[in-house]
């Protein structure tokens, strides 16, 4: 017996990775040296490793069959199966790691096993030390050679038949998402949540019984007038036997009338209880004492009005994930949902329960380890009168964090709404230090929606809009036109293939360089002299930057873009399509690298990498890393260092200013008195051939402070859809105008 206990106490069996099947029988790996390795388990101690290696793959049963005779003469198999399922599987046991110490002999009839056991649970790690007695079987009885005294102790030291293994948790509550100024986009907020009081329905149509009277199935007559209905009845027919206010309710909350039937006739439900059918938003004092209330008020206030007219219809507050500024920021903010069976198959070991959110998009994706912070958890013993005996195993909760954006919520929200009737994005930062000021997509949807419960009357909605709601336009890759032409210049400028002085001669509105072009030409919107570097930019001359394209050559401007991001990973927190020049690995002909001149061609720029791109012309030539988390003592961080000379940066940033000062500037409806602003227009034509005169427009405006000691520096750059037939680039440059006013006006 000395030398077998030698040899276990030196080894640490794993339960679940140290056995092995074999024929049905389950054999304990090697623990006590090869010839062992496919024997039953026979002395005390092995037994004692398999009885506890049966634990995690929930083999009670079998466990139970090791028990000796006066054990099992007190504890039915089904009642100990039950007793065990319910404490491991409660606690979710895991990983049981179990160690024996020591074995003694009592006599040739009994022996003790001391033993570690050390195991993961839902609160942590348990660890203990116990001791369990083996009896020797006779031989007229059939099973191991010995079986286990059992007693509930085995289980966890201390634990008797009438204790309770008690598990106890405090939720954590989700982090919140804040504006750089603190102002709240994602976090607590409070919601109506409309529900029914079964006991005051109409007694007339539902035939409710007394409280004394209470059924399991008195539920479902408060919703059913018919006992039993036949198969083929015609849905007036149905409708007609649903109870009115149950219809009622469904038509105005956007769900169906089976749903509510069903939460009725949950077995909880009482006469008096307050079963809740869904949550809405809250119509609050303040819209309500509104001297001029918006529609969306009036619209809340007038549900509010006919779900109280229904008997039985209770209101009252709950506790919500609330995005206070609903669609302007829905496509940065994202939204949460429940978890789904998937979810929790994906998160293995992360918290994550049944009735655990998730975030989906967004924000809350992005940062959902930060902010769904850790759940507290406590494993005690408690006597019958719920008494803590003792504690198991303890987790702190942690709430989740407060993550802090460089958006400026305000800004945010004046983008969206001077864009909401668009199919636009727009990208807003400090040209200075890099911090994204406003990220918007319109059209949008809102993020309360998922919270709320998504009608599919609503999903529908929202997935065959034409417009694409749930489109984020500032991920993706767009044919940027004009905008692009600053780029190209600082190529032109820095591979030595421009003279910003030379004159390229005035060719009219249409050009082409031969004609092994056939009948394509390059066409632009302004006849102008002298044709040189900054007029071109002024007047934004396709025919000047497709000379220019040309003169750089394909090779140098491949080689220029890829040093600036194209086909590359965006440094930034959100994913982003990277930018291209080309569908394939370069630009093959003349005609594309010409259109590439002009941001056309092939050529798609994500509409945050422009802007970055853009700052390089206020920054000496260094291009801005954008960031989207608040640091308050962040300085700027270069992702292109020296993209472009500084003469270069310095000669097409004074260009850019005259785009907006110049009585002819393509920007000039931006120009201010009072503040000096920089930038440039484009208009991308998307059609589907070169002869294609059907085709739509998108129109781009970039604009900036260039100026570092500027009150309010900015950068903000708009893409706006179908601009063809309402002033193209203009359009967007008066609407970013309106922007600006608000921006540079406020207090």
């Amino acid at each position: 017996m000395k030398r077998i206990f030698l040899l276990l106490a030196a080894v640490v069996i794993v339960v679940g990775a140290g056995v092995l099947i074999f024929n049905g029988v389950k054999k304990l790996l090697p623990a006590i040296g090869e010839e062992k390795a496919e024997k039953e388990p026979e002395t005390p101690e092995e037994l004692l490793l398999y009885y506890m290696a049966c634990i995690e793959d929930g083999k009670y049963e079998e466990m139970y069959r090791m028990l000796d005779a006066q054990t099992r003469s007190g504890i039915s198999e089904e009642a100990f199966a039950e007793r065990n399922k319910k404490i491991y599987e409660g606690i979710e046991a895991a990983d049981v790691r179990v160690t024996v110490t020591q074995a003694q002999e009592s006599g040739s009839q009994a022996a003790t096993v001391f033993y570690d056991t050390t195991m993961d649970s839902v609160a942590g790690e348990i660890s203990f030390s116990n001791q369990a007695v083996f009896l020797k079987r006779t031989g007229e009885e059939e099973g191991y050679p010995y079986a286990l005294v059992w007693e509930d102790s085995l289980i966890f030291p201390g634990l008797t038949a009438y204790d309770k293994v008690k598990v106890t948790r405090d939720e954590a509550a989700r982090g919140t998402i804040v504006d750089r100024n603190g102002r709240l986009l994602a976090g607590r907020g409070t919601g109506s949540s409309v529900g029914l009081v079964p006991g005051k329905m109409p007694d007339n149509e539902e035939g409710l019984p007394d409280e004394t009277e209470v059924t399991d199935s008195w539920a479902e007559s408060v919703v059913e007038t018919a006992q039993s209905r036949v198969e083929d009845t015609s849905e007036a027919v149905e409708a007609e036997e649903e109870n009115e206010s149950v219809i009622r309710l469904a038509e105005l909350l956007g769900v169906s009338t089976e749903s509510i039937r069903k939460k009725l006739s949950a077995k909880w439900v009482k006469p008096d209880s307050f079963v809740p059918i869904k949550t809405i938003q809250k119509l609050t004092d303040q819209e309500l004492m509104a001297e001029y209330p918006s529609e969306e008020t009036i619209r809340k206030k007038e549900l509010q009005d006919a779900l109280l007219a229904i008997p039985g219809v209770l209101i009252t507050d709950v506790e919500i994930r609330d995005y206070p500024l609903g669609k302007a920021a829905a496509h940065l903010t994202g939204y949460i949902q429940q978890v789904t069976a998937e979810d929790l198959e994906k998160h293995p070991g992360e918290g994550y329960r049944s009735n655990s959110v998730i975030g989906r998009s967004g924000m809350e994706l992005l940062y959902e380890k930060e902010l769904k912070g850790r759940d507290g958890c406590e494993i005690s013993i408690v006597d019958e009168q719920g008494n803590k005996k003792a504690t198991l195993a303890r987790i702190t909760k942690r709430d989740g964090e407060t993550i802090q954006l460089t958006i400026d919520a305000g800004l945010q929200q004046a983008l969206y709404e001077a864009y909401a009737e668009d199919k636009s994005c727009s990208v807003a930062m400090d040209p200075y230090t890099g911090e994204i000021l406003a990220l918007v997509s319109t059209p949008s949807y809102d993020s309360r929606d998922f919270i709320y419960g998504m009608s599919q009357t609503l999903w529908d909605s929202l997935n065959e809009d034409e417009r694409m709601p749930l489109y984020n336009r500032f991920r993706q890759k767009l044919c940027p036109g004009s905008s692009f032409k600053p780029v190209i210049a600082a190529i032109g400028l820095d591979t030595g293939a421009i003279d910003p002085n030379e004159d390229y001669g005035n060719v009219g509105l249409s050009w082409q360089k031969d004609a092994s072009w056939g009948n394509y030409y390059v066409t632009t919107l302004h006849a102008y002299d002298p044709v040189v570097l900054k007029n071109a930019l002024i007047y934004s001359d396709n025919i000047y930057f497709a000379k220019a394209a040309l003169r750089i050559g394909e090779k140098d401007l491949t080689a220029s873009l890829d040093k600036l991001g194209f086909g590359q990973e965006i440094p930034f927190e959100i994913s982003l399509a990277p930018s291209q020049y080309s569908n394939e690995d370069g630009i093959d002909s003349e005609i594309q690298l010409a259109d590439s001149g002009y941001g056309q061609g092939q050529v798609l720029v994500n509409p945050i990498h422009l802007a970055a791109l853009y700052t390089g012309f206020a920054n000496d030539g260094n291009v801005l890393r954008p960031r989207l988390r608040y640091q308050s003592d962040a300085k700027p961080e270069f992702w292109l260092e020296q993209a472009y000379t500084q003469d270069t940066a310095r000669l097409i940033e004074e260009a850019m200013e005259q785009v907006i000062a110049s009585p002819h500037g393509t920007g000039r409806s931006a120009y201010r008195e009072d503040i000096l602003l920089a930038g440039k227009t484009g208009t991308a034509e998307i059609k589907q051939s070169k002869t294609d005169t059907t085709g739509t427009e998108l129109g781009w405006f970039c604009v900036f402070t260039p100026q570092k000691n500027a009150d309010r520096p900015i950068l903000l750059l708009t893409m706006t859809e179908d601009v063809k037939g309402r002033g193209g680039s203009g359009y967007v440059v008066g609407k970013s105008k309106e922007v600006l006013n608000y921006y540079f006006s406020r207090e």
